[in-house]
């Protein structure tokens, strides 16, 4: 996704390289060529030929399924693009390319001196840091206030540890000791992740909540514009759509009723007096001036200009 690569994670690591970051405006393609050609490529040369496409008509005697058990499975679908993939850079022979070269031939062709990382210090070069420092618990360890747990984290428990993760992915995490050089201990995963009955259910219930909000939403939107008959004496206005007092009663009664705040004040019920045998605080004694204080003038009535009288205890 786009906002990946605005993560502080990855602004972090191309700053080590001294390469700046540029954020081009969204739906600006002719800002970014490259990528959005061939992005264009794999949509009209693979995408819109594969069961399942609605973006857009698809070309005469392309495959229109019949039913869901026509469309391809995940995996099935990572496998044809990775198959698309490997055809466009070893095959494939684009126009904007020199002497009929591919892609790869291309890219080795090149001059351009290339230096190889090795791949364990790259696994965890762009990941967020969480910046806290917590402890394995025999639940596990807790983050976002979820439990994340691993088969290592046994007989670790009180270890103190750091975490980092995937920009906008909390599937799992990576856990690293705290003492220098921060040694990677293992990945941790989510624990009672929802299953994929749960997920698709509760995909479902949202799926309903949403058009349900959108249809109160259109019938509000209905509701509150009053509209007039037409009139050509000054005269009050009347509505074409009259209500009774009894209508709307009930439909104040109704939303009165789910509204939480108006539901408790009305019928909250105030604390009563303590018993007589419970012990009261006492109220805080006066301050009393120092010894070393000045003494103060004592106040003047603001209308009269003389002192009030003092009060003696008896």
């Amino acid at each position: 996704m786009a906002r990946d690569f605005l993560s502080k994670a990855v602004s972090r690591a191309l700053g080590g390289f001294a390469v700046p970051v540029d954020d081009l405006p969204a739906y600006k393609p002719y800002r970014k060529g490259t990528v959005e050609a061939l992005n264009g490529a794999v949509e009209e040369m693979l995408l819109v030929s594969l069961p399942g496409y609605t973006r857009r008509a698809r070309p005469a005697g392309a495959h229109r399924p019949d039913e869901a058990g026509d469309l391809l499975s995940f995996a099935d679908f990572v496998e044809v693009l990775l198959g698309w993939v490997r055809w466009w850079n070893t095959e494939h022979q684009p126009s904007g390319l020199a002497s009929g070269l591919t892609p790869l031939a291309a890219w080795e062709a090149d001059p351009t001196p290339v230096e190889d990382v090795p791949e364990e210090q790259l696994a965890f070069f762009a990941l967020e840091d969480d910046g806290r420092v917590r402890k394995i618990a025999t639940s596990g360890v807790r983050w976002r206030r979820r439990f994340y747990i691993a088969p290592w984290m046994v007989g670790h428990a009180g270890t103190r540890i750091r975490l980092r993760y995937l920009p906008h992915y909390d599937g799992q995490i990576e856990v690293f000791s705290t003492e220098p050089p921060g040694r990677h201990l293992g990945t941790a995963y989510l624990a009672e992740e929802a299953t994929l009955e749960q997920r698709r259910a509760l995909a479902s219930v949202r799926e309903q909540k949403t058009r349900a909000l959108k249809a109160d939403l259109k019938a509000a939107e209905k509701l509150r514009r009053t509209r007039y008959t037409a009139t050509t004496t000054p005269d009050a206005p009347r509505p074409r759509h009259v209500v009774t007092g009894g209508q709307a009663r009930a439909e104040i009664a109704r939303a009165k009723a789910t509204d939480l705040a108006a539901r408790a004040l009305p019928d909250l019920i105030p604390p009563r007096d303590p018993p007589a045998g419970w012990a009261r605080p006492r109220p805080a004694p006066a301050t009393r001036p120092r010894p070393d204080a000045a003494p103060q003038p004592p106040a003047s009535d603001d209308a009269t200009g003389t002192t009030p009288a003092s009060h003696t205890e008896e």
